[in-house]
């Protein structure tokens, strides 16, 4: 098994400890209103690992939303009311799940300009002209840049597809990877993607979880390695530039923060979406379920992205609408801009 994931098998076996321990169980709760409410508020209170990085104070949102609770209300009022209590968190990787509806934090994202049409790419930089394999669509640009948009992690990738991808683009005097929109996925396929751009075991971010009910009750941090593709598998050892937006989130927002540290990375476009934590999901005595995120995870320099990762210097980049009127993509075009600048 490879040491990413034992690293994560250890951290949800530590937080199914924490949860099932005697000393840290939720009391049971009665299946109303308040029972429910008050076993959601301490799940959340036990088990979310970011209340430092979102400065929440849990006990006074408690209060908040205590007083919304009333013995008669409805179960959509009683949703509404624990949908409004988790938004207070402002992270995308914490929903309540019902028969009727799943709660979600969209502001991390739609408060920030979009940056990305996907149909711009493919109609002005490819004419619909263009390769797709294993979740990659890619393709060689007019300056002679390779280009890979990796819409999301979900979407496997293998070791023959990168082979082949890697190989038509070798000739190009650098690559773009554009991430924009990949709201995440499977890490897996980010230590895949990344094995290729690495030459030696590297250590790529950090992993912590709870060890007990208080908000800064952390296990020390442990090392996440990834090794380089096999040998005789094709590298890409040119610049890489990679395209961020806001809406690149979770394992995204993880690639996007092992690249940056990469020597010959740079960042363009804006601060990512963030959702650094690794879900886990518990349930209240309705039977409604509800997912948070349970294990912070560090990038390699310790720090965490959980608000998002921060462009290279000087590259930080909006989609211009005019721009895309006629045909470009801001971001992009300064990514090219930058290859050429480079190369002068």
């Amino acid at each position: 098994m490879k040491k990413l994931h034992l690293i994560i098998h250890i951290a949800i076996v530590g937080i199914i400890a924490s949860i099932t321990c005697s000393c840290h169980s939720v009391p049971e709760q009665t299946d109303n209103a308040r029972g429910n409410f008050e076993a959601l508020w301490t799940i959340i209170d036990e088990h979310y690992c970011f209340f430092k990085e979102k400065g929440v104070d849990w006990d006074a949102v408690h209060d908040k939303y205590a007083r919304r609770i009333g013995e008669e209300m409805t179960r959509e009022e009683l949703f509404t009311v624990c949908s409004d209590m988790l938004d207070e968190l402002r992270d995308g990787h914490v929903n309540l799940t019902s028969s009727f509806n799943t709660s979600y934090y969209r502001k991390w994202w739609s408060d920030y300009p979009q940056n990305f049409s996907k149909r711009l790419i493919e109609e002005s930089y490819f004419n619909f002209n263009y390769r797709q394999t294993g979740g990659l669509m890619y393709g060689l640009l007019n300056e002679n840049i390779g280009y890979i948009y990796y819409g999301s992690f979900t979407s496997p990738v293998g070791e023959g597809n990168l082979d082949n991808v890697l190989y038509f683009l070798s000739a190009a005097q650098g690559l773009i990877i554009d991430v924009r929109d990949n709201g995440g996925g499977n890490l897996t396929n980010v230590e895949t993607f990344v094995a290729r751009f690495i030459t030696e075991p590297t250590v790529v971010g950090y992993i912590s979880h709870k060890t007990g009910p208080g908000h800064d009750e952390f296990s020390e941090p442990r090392a996440i390695t990834y090794n380089p593709a096999d040998i005789g598998r094709i590298r890409w050892g040119k610049p890489i530039i990679v395209l961020a937006n806001r809406s690149t989130f979770s394992a995204a927002n993880n690639f996007v923060s092992v690249m940056k540290l990469l020597p010959g990375v740079k960042v363009v476009g804006a601060v990512t979406g963030g959702g650094s934590g690794v879900p886990f999901s518990s349930e209240i005595p309705c039977g409604w379920s509800v997912r948070f995120s349970a294990c912070s995870m560090l990038d390699a320099e310790r720090r965490s992205t959980e608000q998002g990762v921060s462009p290279t210097e000087g590259c930080a980049v909006d989609l211009d609408p005019l721009d895309a009127l006629q045909g470009k993509d801001t971001i992009l075009e300064f990514a090219i801009n930058l290859f050429q600048s480079d190369n002068d």
